[in-house]
């Protein structure tokens, strides 16, 4: 007796064959964001465009309300935040046939984790590179502005020029209380603040004594990078620390990297596109294309909410 044509197939039973591929790509992406987890994330999924205008109200304040008269009127001429949507990056491998027949299993692993960390390198690296635009910086690629510090290993914190970071310019309890102080006179709210640093900053921590007790150090590790909380403030590591200073510019010592210590508000992240994976079989080449890709803009959305802290690594 004939069984028919009634065979279930990849077509009819698509929906329970798992995207693997977009799945793990997905998942080490978001396992490699330190700073992107850390701001303001606008998602812009499924809109059209290439910018986004954020209004950018200005503070008010509080009048004195005397018998018999008028109320004081308050009358500002309100700016916005302009973000392009204009950053597009790509990850794509063409795999053979005959790779793809011989090769272990943890070949893909290898490919969808590093496109994972690729992608939220590229992603990191874009709000790392707002620091030269925080207080009056003017972007590009020049650090030297009124929001940007170093530690003075002596007087505590001072402001940052190029040649003045010594290797015995480390990271102090009393440089790290004078810059929370400057977030709480640029009246930065208490909440949602952090501290991103490079694993030299975390080696001189981990060897402040004070920080090693529970009233200040959280080690739960909750979140990508974290390592503990300090007077309040999240503290998390990251590679992706930008060198502002390379040791052949700084006469006064080795590689400058740049910390920041912010508000979530400081910056923005839209993103019109997540991460996504496709893959397109090649005949011509008898291989598979695989590519992931991700769409997004980044801006400062408040210059006075964050700082840059140069540290010598």
């Amino acid at each position: 007796m004939a069984l028919g044509t009634s065979h279930v197939t990849n077509t009819t039973a698509a929906v329970f064959i798992p995207e693997l591929w977009s799945d793990e790509i997905v998942a080490a992406y978001k396992q490699n964001l330190v700073l992107a987890n850390l701001v303001n994330r606008m998602p812009m999924t499924g809109k059209k465009g290439d910018t986004i205008h954020i209004p950018k109200p200005t503070r008010g304040a509080a009048s004195v309300k005397a018998a018999e008269t008028q109320v004081t009127l308050i009358a500002a001429t309100e700016s916005e935040v302009v973000v392009v949507i204009d950053k597009h990056y790509e990850y794509s491998r063409l795999i053979e046939d005959i790779t793809e027949v011989q090769a272990l299993s943890s070949m893909r692993k290898f490919y969808t984790d590093d496109a994972g960390y690729a992608l939220a390198n590229q992603v990191d690296d874009d709000l790392f590179a707002l620091g030269t635009s925080l207080g009056d910086g003017s972007g590009g690629s020049d650090w030297t502005h009124s929001a940007s510090w170093y530690i003075d290993g002596a007087n505590g914190l001072a402001t940052y020029a190029e040649d003045t970071v010594a290797v015995t310019d480390v990271f102090t309890d009393l440089a790290f209380r004078e810059a929370v102080k400057l977030l709480d006179d640029a009246d930065v709210p208490m909440d949602n603040r952090f501290l991103v640093i490079p694993p030299s900053v975390r080696s001189t921590i981990m060897g402040i004594d004070r920080y090693v007790s529970s009233d200040f150090v959280d080690g739960r590790g909750v979140a990508n990078g974290k390592i503990g909380s300090l007077y309040g403030i999240d503290i998390f590591v990251s590679t992706n620390c930008p060198v502002i200073e390379t040791a052949a510019a700084n006469t006064a010592g080795d590689d400058v990297r740049g910390c920041i210590l912010g508000h979530k508000d400081a910056f923005v992240l839209a993103e019109q596109q997540a991460v996504r994976s496709q893959t397109q079989y090649k005949q011509e080449w008898l291989s598979n294309l695989f590519t992931s890709d991700t769409i997004y803009g980044v801006k400062v959305l408040r210059e006075d909410a964050a700082l840059v802290i140069a540290v010598p690594t």
